[in-house]
């Protein structure tokens, strides 16, 4: 048997490729940057051509820095940002546009009509989300309508359509040469368009959308031996199976080995993604949370999730880096931010195309509110930080409401984990104790521990659980009344940004 299972971790702003060995700990990577494609405001679109160069090129350079061969590896995962759309030529491989990115806004007119005329009801129902610009339905409708000559494409078979996980096992098992055209259940449960009780496309759904079935991959499990076929090296080195996919935060829930009901984590990325695991059966939100399928491993029953997505987290400090220059890295707005002992009563709600949960409000912009001028960069910087807590706060709150459970410890992972003040701030905020993994990169190491289990390398999710050691944890240092009149004023602060923009 291989020593090692490989994993491809492709997010939003860069795609990496990470190796892991049976106790979960990470012997190689790579990773680069994707260009941002910002065509006009609330657009935001990605090169699917240059997602699949970077992917092919991070796959072979971690395993050259590593000394490691292809057959060292078991087994390839692949974990994706989850409702970015892209559309293709079976036979060339082309895209026809540019893949749409999960924050862009373009579709916030198909969305409010489906919420007008009774059709949003029957996707919450059979679908679990509610009708918003952030899934991948409403994108392919748009390309289907907007791009000359897809939707005859389509009609005639020439064209088909999926998430970057399709995209990526298209390209990976040979793509016009035979590449399989499939999805798994967490990313299908992301677009609007599977029933999570069949966990196939639904006619009806599809029809809403005007999108011919056959341009749609074939879902499978996210943990599946033969459904991915493999990714074809050449024929001096050989094949490696593809055994495994997964949405970016369920990979991070199988990562966090949160498989039994009630357990929670939350990732910190350039969004903030917090999932409950509700069990093998679907829990209904009245509270503004998504109803999404947590995992699949193997012919196993669907296990089941509430999630609260937010848009805007870690980007707001990019955004204070790139657009303002406060800070020019991420990693000083910790050192910025501990300069001052609280926000002194500003609050900066990062809305900039959106609110997603709770609210789900595409009218709504981002604000700082509160300011005198006895605020400063320092004290901006820390309201950034509290705006990450505070949106985490809002979705955990609706989760309590919706599942009855109250929340005594929440997993974290993510690149903003390792700013301490901040995850300081969270257990602050909350009022629960954080804990942050040993494995850091849990959305890449979800995705190998799928494949892995598809594969034989790990025999069960007992093996997983024995892998996970807790790194750091923060307990709740501020009042009662404290946390009470922060989150009071964020709630003041939100109110502010609701209704400034007119949607159609």
């Amino acid at each position: 048997m291989a020593d090692f299972i490989g994993a491809v971790d492709q997010g939003t702003t860069s795609t990496r490729f990470m190796v892991f060995d049976h106790d979960g700990t990470e012997v190689a990577r790579h990773q680069l940057e994707h260009e941002q494609i910002l065509p006009r405001a609330g657009w935001v679109e990605h090169n699917p051509l240059e997602i699949w160069e970077r992917t092919e090129t991070v796959i072979g350079s971690a395993l050259t820095r590593a000394g490691l061969r292809p057959s060292d590896l078991g087994a390839i995962g692949i974990t994706n940002q989850r409702e970015t759309t892209v559309a293709w030529d079976r036979h060339t491989g082309r895209p026809y546009a540019n893949a749409i990115v999960w924050q862009d806004t373009r579709t916030d007119a198909i969305a409010a009509a489906l919420d007008r005329d009774g059709r949003g009801d029957v996707i919450r129902a059979r679908a679990g989300l509610p009708p918003a610009t952030y899934f991948a339905g409403g994108k392919v409708q748009w390309l289907l309508d907007h791009v000359d000559g897809l939707r005859e494409a389509a009609e005639h078979g020439d064209a088909i359509v999926g998430t970057i996980d399709t995209w990526l096992v298209w390209n990976l098992t040979g793509g016009p040469d035979g590449g399989r055209h499939v999805t798994d259940v967490t990313n299908a449960s992301r677009t609007m368009l599977m029933d999570l009780a069949t966990l196939d496309w639904d006619e009806e759904l599809l029809g809403f959308f005007g999108i011919p079935r056959a341009m749609l991959p074939t879902i499978h499990p996210s943990s599946d031996p033969e459904a991915y076929g493999c990714y074809r090296l050449g024929r001096r080195q050989g094949e490696i199976p593809v055994a495994g996919v997964l949405g970016d935060q369920h990979a991070a829930m199988v990562g966090q080995v949160c498989f039994e009901p009630g357990q929670a984590k939350n990732t910190y990325g350039t969004g903030n993604f917090v999932l409950l695991n509700t069990g093998h059966e679907p829990v209904r939100s009245s509270h503004g949370l998504l109803t999404t399928v947590a995992y699949q491993l193997g012919d196993t029953r669907p296990v089941y999730a509430l999630e609260g997505s937010i848009a805007v987290t870690g980007s707001a400090v990019q955004w204070l880096r790139d657009q303002l220059g406060v800070i020019s890295g991420a990693s000083e707005i910790e050192a910025l931010a501990g300069q001052v002992e609280d926000s002194g009563g500003m609050y900066f709600v990062p809305a900039f195309s959106g609110l997603f949960a709770p609210y789900w409000r595409s009218d709504a912009r981002g604000a700082i509110v509160g300011m005198s001028r006895y605020n400063t960069n320092a004290h901006l910087a820390r309201a950034t930080l509290e705006a990450i807590c505070y949106q985490s706060r809002d979705v955990i709150e609706a989760m309590v409401a919706d599942s009855g459970v109250a929340l005594d410890l929440l997993k974290v992972d993510g690149g903003v984990t390792q700013n301490t003040l901040c995850m300081q701030l969270q257990a602050d905020v909350l009022g629960t104790t954080v804990v942050r993994p040993r494995v850091a990169e849990t959305t890449a190491l979800g995705a190998a521990y799928a494949a892995g289990l598809a594969t034989g390398f790990w025999s069960g999710t007992d093996d997983l659980v024995a892998n996970w050691q807790e790194d750091r944890r923060w307990e709740p240092t501020w009042s009662e009344q404290q946390r009470a009149d922060g989150y009071a004023g964020w709630r003041k602060a939100v109110d502010r940004t609701l209704g400034w923009v007119d949607v159609g």
